[in-house]
């Protein structure tokens, strides 16, 4: 047959969203390389999707469907075939509605896949077709979203590519070497035409050891440094008052309130020196454009949304909104729904059950109060037992015997060992889907390069099959893949789409959304103070707070866990828990360590290499010492990403974390964590 090439788009929970070109022989993938044509990625695909094929054609993928045999959460499994898993699965689930009613069920998902139809799309019509509880709250995502859209009354925000043509570029709170690579040449671009790179992060990264300058906060401050820099910028005049004027309200509110924040006020709360404070605002001030790229890691505190409300207020401050190449960046996903209508997948018809925030997975299934209970979990596109906040609790509720678990899997992870029915999962290669980019403004198109290996069957093929088997119609699961994103795609040049690989979203080239104001609010102003975020109970006017569980937090966890853990991703050939257990990935990193500074190492009596416990009440993990300067004292750092396995079944880095909710968003504060660490 010869050898034939297929575009496609890496599908991974990341902003980067890369097209690649997959050679096929005799109907095996033989080779993945970027795709040299797309403007984002130019070509280059991360060590990890480098050896993609070494996932897709692994001796331990499930390749058809399971029934466990032997303790939950031992792995072990028989082969059965699709009807009598289906025939299983059905009868459990009309079971469970029965007995218990539909809110028993929970689907649990994630961004494992970030294809259109594979990540979310005939499951939310199966499952309120079920009368299932809806997951609601978001591990990563909507809590930036929701502070952003405080300030402009909307999620949208600058192109990253834009980052070019700025003159300063503030990178807070993103690792952007590592986990946002592709937009790292277009920062250097920047620099190389005389822009100043400054990176803000409590933890010295990759990206900021290439810093031009770095700062380093404690943990969950950064609001206040915020406040410490608008002091400087509306003391010193940095204020564009036309700008403001035209197309902010709540500018005199805000100034007063700002006059107490001093740069030594600000200092003091962030662990920073005065003069810090006052050289980033006057930087910030005088340097147009000036560009601020943030990502995610950010809203994971308490005051999570509240950071994404305030460094919204800085480039209205400074009027860097009237620029190419200033503003703020973050998510720019929201940007998709110009061509893309993913509503068109809602159910036209909906009766309104219990939402369960899927943060507090084990919560909902250790409940001893929760009425009904949950009996029937579905999983699929994430590990939760690995990524998920209290995660030592999501695996005591998973060894319930009256809990009746299905996931859909490409490998058994630790949330699959715990499964009683486990369906084989398609990888991007095998399976047809479009990719939003929320990294860049381009969609992806991600072609089928080969047939299934074994019995996977792509999420969407799932849904039909357990609505068939449970008796549901629905016309949309009469629909073929194609059928289903064609069905969703606006105003898109479908051929060229296919053709290329990818088309960029319909936007302007030189995209300023609010250089001539049109916020999003109902005055179309920016919201400096804002009145809606009073009547919902918030701070009208930017406002820092302590997370109780951080060293400035609440004294008794203080004098029981003086230590702010952070989980940072700091892998190259993982950056998630998807590839830490295959042989060319995960043991190249070595294996999990905990991070210490020198100080805090000497009073524990703690030298590098030796194995200590690093715990608090939600759990204990036995770690290899790493003594270092990435981290400040204070602060120590557990990566995230390995396998109960990695950590000799002890627990995962999630094990410690926090499930503390966010203060609006739903979303979850795994970095207002705290530990201590001691010889083993």
């Amino acid at each position: 047959m010869g050898s034939t090439v297929f575009l496609g788009t890496c599908h991974h929970d990341c902003p980067d969203s890369c097209g690649w070109v997959a050679t096929v022989e005799n109907g095996v993938a033989v080779k993945l390389r970027g795709n040299p044509d797309h403007p984002y990625s130019r070509g280059e695909l991360c060590p990890k999707v480098n050896r993609f094929i070494d996932r897709v054609y692994s001796p331990d993928r499930v390749l058809q469907p399971l029934r466990r045999t032997g303790p939950k959460g031992s792995g072990e499994f028989e082969p059965i075939s699709w009807d009598a898993a289906l025939e299983e699965t059905a009868s459990r689930i009309n079971d469970v509605r029965a007995r218990w009613g539909g809110e028993a069920i929970l689907p649990w998902w994630d961004a494992g896949t970030q294809g259109l139809i594979q990540m979310s799309s005939l499951d939310r019509r199966l499952f309120a077709a079920l009368g299932a509880s809806q997951l609601t709250g978001s591990l990563c995502g909507n809590v930036a979203g929701v502070g952003t859209a405080a300030t402009n009354g909307i999620t949208r925000g600058a192109d990253p590519m834009n980052v070019r043509h700025a003159r300063l570029v503030l990178l807070w709170g993103t690792n952007t070497r590592l986990t946002n690579r592709h937009l790292w040449p277009f920062v250097e671009e920047a620099r190389n035409n005389g822009a100043q790179i400054v990176v803000i992060d409590p933890m010295r990264t990759a990206t900021a050891e290439a810093a031009d300058w770095f700062l380093q906060p404690l943990p969950g401050t950064d609001v206040a440094l915020m406040l410490g820099m608008m002091h400087v910028l509306i003391r010193d005049g940095h204020v564009d008052a036309d700008y403001v004027a035209n197309h902010a309200v709540g500018y005199d509110r805000l100034a007063d309130h700002v006059a107490a924040w001093t740069p030594e006020k600000a200092a003091d709360a962030c662990g920073l020196e005065a003069s810090d404070v006052e050289r980033l605002a006057t930087l910030y001030g005088t340097a147009q454009p000036a560009f601020i790229r943030t990502l995610i890691g950010a809203e994971h505190h308490e005051n999570g949304a509240m950071f994404f409300r305030t460094l919204a207020c800085l480039p209205v401050l400074t009027g860097s909104w009237r620029h190419r190449g200033g503003g703020l960046a973050r998510s720019v996903g929201s940007w998709a729904s110009v061509n893309v209508d993913g509503s068109v997948f809602d159910p036209v018809e909906t009766v309104a059950t219990r939402g369960i925030n899927m943060n507090h997975l084990g919560r909902a299934l250790t409940d001893p109060n929760l009425d009904p209970p949950v009996k029937a979990l579905f999983v699929w596109g994430g590990n939760p037992v690995v990524t998920v906040p209290a995660a030592g609790l999501i695996a005591r509720g998973l060894q319930r015997e009256d809990l009746f678990t299905v996931v859909s899997e490409q490998f058994i992870t630790d949330t699959a060992a715990h499964a009683d029915i486990v369906f084989p999962a398609t990888t991007q290669l095998e399976q047809q889907d479009l990719v939003e980019s929320w990294g860049s403004l381009y969609l992806g198109w991600n072609e089928k390069a080969i047939e299934p290996v074994g019995e996977a069957v792509p999420n969407t093929e799932l849904w039909r099959r357990l609505a068939a088997a449970l008796d549901l119609a629905d016309p949309l699961f009469e629909l073929t893949d194609e059928e289903l994103i064609r069905k969703a795609l606006v105003g898109v040049d479908e051929a060229a789409l296919r053709r290329e690989g990818f088309v960029r979203l319909s936007v302007p080239e030189d995209l300023r959304p609010y250089a001539e104001g049109g916020f999003g609010t109902a005055s179309g102003k920016a919201e400096l103070y804002s009145e809606s975020l009073a009547a919902s109970g918030h701070p009208a006017l930017p406002e820092f707070s302590v997370p109780r569980e951080s060293p400035g937090g609440d004294p008794g966890l203080v004098a029981s866990y003086p230590l702010a853990l952070l989980t940072p991703k700091v892998h190259t050939r993982f950056l998630n828990s998807s590839y830490s257990h295959l042989p060319k990935h995960g043991p190249a990193e070595g294996g999990p360590f905990v991070e210490l500074a020198a100080s805090d190492a000497d009073i524990r009596g703690i030298a590098a290499g030796d194995r200590v416990r690093v715990w608090n009440d939600r759990g204990s993990l036995t770690l290899v010492a790493r003594i270092s300067d990435r981290v400040r004292a204070g602060v120590v750092a557990v990566p995230f990403g390995w396998w109960l396995r990695d950590h000799d079944g002890e627990g995962t880095a999630n094990t410690l974390t926090s499930d503390t909710l966010t203060d609006w968003g739903g979303g979850v504060a795994y970095s207002d964590t705290l530990v201590e660490v001691a010889l083993s």
